[in-house]
């Protein structure tokens, strides 16, 4: 099986990401579990505005587009990190957007880190609330391979 992790941090690499760094404990547990897991950092692409899927010259979304195509299935969840960000609220408006496009968001396929309103440190600079993203990125992961499992079992079919 196949899986592709999208960060939008906005650090560029190969600065450490408050984001990606929360969605290693997703990869790891499901590389655990015999899948291979693509990073791809959308910060470090020149991936043009619109909804086309190649937008011509200098455009490098159609190489990330071709990568989503590769994974298995169309199963998705959320990792979220920062202070004050609205967690849930992303959380929502993003599996919202994925399932308009034709994702399944499994129950609890979401993590998220903060440490609450106003400025502090960053995911990479504290311990605190780790252990709570760490356990339920875990979750994440497995229900993302538990769903996906079943769908390459049973695909859904749009009727029309």
């Amino acid at each position: 099986m196949r899986a592709l992790i999208v960060t939008r941090t906005l650090k560029k690499s190969p600065e450490p990401s408050n984001t990606e760094a929360p969605s290693a404990v997703v990869a790891v547990r499901l590389s655990g579990h015999d899948v291979e897991v693509d990073f791809v950092r959308a910060v470090d692409l020149d991936i043009a505005p619109g909804v086309v899927t190649d937008a011509g010259d200098g455009d490098e979304w159609p190489r990330v587009h071709a990568q989503l195509l590769e994974s298995d299935n169309r199963v998705a969840g959320v990792v979220v990190t920062g202070n004050e960000d609205g967690a849930h609220h992303v959380t929502s408006e993003i599996s919202g957007s994925l399932a308009d496009i034709g994702y399944t968001i499994p129950g609890q396929a979401w993590t998220y880190w903060h440490l609450g309103p106003g400025p502090g440190p960053d995911y990479l600079e504290e311990q605190r609330g780790r252990d709570r993203a760490h356990h339920t990125g875990r979750s994440m992961a497995d229900n993302l391979l538990g769903v996906a499992r079943a769908l390459s079992v049973s695909p859904l079919r749009a009727r029309g």
